[in-house]
């Protein structure tokens, strides 16, 4: 990674670059799993608005881009205000360029969220998943597993 600069007129390293998108990510951990409920509020009105929609086929319906598009706008905002209070000079669209070229690296929920917001075949997996649980055809394993010492 080249070092990048900012709008003051400075290069940021990459290692203090790295430092940044880390940083950031944290944020967005705190904003995902907080007491502040808001995100999980508006992803949870999008899923139940939309579940009905979604169809495990190959081929997508034309509404799907419309939610995806309506989804990620909203989502993206949300995050964008949080994180432009806690993170000085924060940027979205640079974020996300980070995101993706950092895609094959990353792993977890956090990530598995953010990418939501810019692979569709994530976001249609979302949905999917949701409508699957919706209408219980997810298995339920927690009374399945059991742990036992090896002493």
């Amino acid at each position: 990674m080249e070092d990048e600069s900012c709008d003051e007129g400075f290069t940021l390293s990459n290692s203090e670059l790295e430092n940044r998108f880390h940083q950031i990510i944290g944020s967005i951990e705190d904003i995902l799993i907080g007491e502040d409920v808001e995100f999980s509020n508006l992803q949870l009105h999008f899923l139940e608005k939309y579940w009905m929609e979604f169809e495990d086929v190959d081929e997508n319906k034309f509404i799907y881009m419309d939610i995806f598009q309506e989804y990620t706008q909203s989502i993206e905002a949300l995050l964008e205000n949080k994180l432009a209070a806690c993170i000085p000079d924060f940027d979205m669209h640079q974020f996300i360029s980070d995101l993706m070229s950092r895609k094959e690296e990353l792993d977890g929920e956090v990530f598995e969220m953010l990418f939501t917001l810019t692979d569709f075949n994530e976001f249609k997996e979302m949905f999917l998943d949701y409508r699957a649980r919706k209408e219980g055809r997810v298995q339920d394993l927690s009374q399945s597993i059991f742990i036992t010492s090896f002493k």
